[in-house]
Parts: structure tokens; C-alpha cells; sequence
């Protein structure tokens, strides 16, 4: 059960950034809108969203194929992070009865980032994965 387990969290985790990435390119401005939101307005330019996306894909498919596990996890670990206190509002207080600009949607940001933490963690128990097969 474990093993199957590992390569789904692994598999969804990566095709999460995989869409995010994929997203920058196909809807720019998207991009550039949750940069403006959440982000500061950091990284808002269209070129900063194609370079982020580009990298967003190339950082799912390792985490997805379990490839580059030593570097790809824990830089996976620290976009989800990222993502996560992004959005702090709505992980603290979901449905807003405090924190102003809270939405229910994205408490599962926190579910996420755990889920990185235990692909991290576990790394070395995922046997599923082009490393463990190349050695």
C-alpha cells in the first residue's frame, strides 16, 4: 500500500506544478493576475510567467517521473511553501469569519505542502521511481 501510495502523492504533487506551469503559458495574464494578488506583483511580467512556467514544468515532470529526487524535492517543498503563505489567510481562517480575503479553495494549499514534506521525508522508501530504477 505504501509504495502506491508514494506514487500517487508523487505523481499528483508534480502534475500540480506540471498545470501551474502549463497555465503561465496558456493564460498569461492568469499568470500575471495571482503574481499581482499573492505574490506582490513579483514576477508579474510575461516573460517572468514563461520562464516560471517553463521551469514549473520541467520541476513537476522530475517530481512525476521521480527523477533528480535529491534536488527536485526540496525545491519542489520550498514553491509549495511559497504557495502556502501565499495564501496563509485562507489556511488559518477558510471561510473568512476573520481574515479578510480568505477563500475555502485554497486551504488545500497546506494539504499540499505536507504531502511534499512526506515525498521528501520518504524518498528514500519510494521505490516506484526512475531513480530507484536507475540506482
Amino acid at each position: 500500500m505504501k509504495r502506491w501510495g508514494l506514487l500517487l502523492l508523487r505523481v499528483s504533487t508534480g502534475w500540480l506544478l506540471v498545470m501551474w506551469g502549463a497555465d503561465k503559458f496558456a493564460d498569461v495574464e492568469h499568470g500575471q493576475r495571482v503574481a499581482e494578488s499573492f505574490y506582490l506583483g513579483i514576477g508579474s511580467q510575461a516573460i517572468v510567467q514563461n520562464v516560471f512556467g517553463g521551469l514549473e514544468i520541467l520541476l513537476g515532470a522530475l517530481v512525476v517521473l521521480g527523477l533528480w529526487r535529491k534536488r527536485a524535492y526540496p525545491v519542489a517543498f520550498v514553491v509549495l511553501l511559497i504557495t502556502a503563505l501565499a495564501v496563509w489567510r485562507s489556511i488559518l481562517d477558510p471561510w473568512g469569519w476573520v481574515l479578510e480575503g480568505s477563500q475555502v479553495l485554497f486551504y488545500p494549499s497546506i494539504i499540499i505542502l505536507a504531502g511534499a514534506m512526506v515525498l521528501w521525508g520518504t524518498m528514500d522508501q519510494d521505490e516506484l521511481t526512475l531513480d530507484a530504477r536507475f540506482g
